[in-house]
């Protein structure tokens, strides 16, 4: 058994943004990429950047989409797949309906999200740096915030040892 500990660059981009590390077994890695990748597509009705730049929790859950999502009833979601996708492929000449179901497209994919997480087996670290943190030359050491995710990535697993000591013997 493997586990990959896939480490977002988030702290790195000069904006307040926290590491996001996500550890997930390798045999189900590509799995849970084509579950999000086809969530994207059920959601939005294509994929959301269109591979141009990464989707952003930032972005998709700013206070304005939940204004947005709550400016008309629940649309049923083969119809906003289908206003959403235009949302996106308009961009500012959508209008409110097209608006609503993107945003009440994006709160249903982040909670889709969730679940293929936990179904997955996903477990989440996080380590929120300071914008201005220093980033080290020297080789000799780990910056403070990598060895803390290490560090807990390392407990993960000799948690994991345990239970499979536990289980096994």
């Amino acid at each position: 058994m493997a586990y990959f500990l896939c480490v977002d660059e988030s702290g790195s981009d000069l904006h307040n943004s926290p590491y996001a590390v996500l550890a997930i077994e390798d045999r189900d890695l590509w799995n849970l990429i084509q579950d999000i990748q086809a969530a994207e597509i059920r959601y939005f009705g294509r994929r959301y950047s269109r591979g141009k730049e990464e989707l952003k929790g930032k972005k998709i859950l700013k206070k304005k989409v939940y204004r947005q999502a709550r400016q008309l009833p629940p649309i049923p979601e083969s119809e906003r797949c289908v206003l959403a996708q235009s949302c996106l492929d308009e961009g500012s000449t959508a209008g409110k309906y097209e608006i609503t179901a993107l945003a009440q497209a994006k709160l249903a994919y982040v909670s889709e999200l969730f679940n293929i997480r936990s179904r997955f087996r996903c477990k989440a670290f996080a380590s929120i740096v300071s914008r201005n943190a220093p980033f080290t030359l020297d080789n000799d050491y780990l910056r403070k915030d990598y060895a803390y995710l290490f560090e807990r990535f390392f407990y993960f697993l000799e948690y994991l040892r345990t239970l499979f000591r536990y289980y096994c013997f």
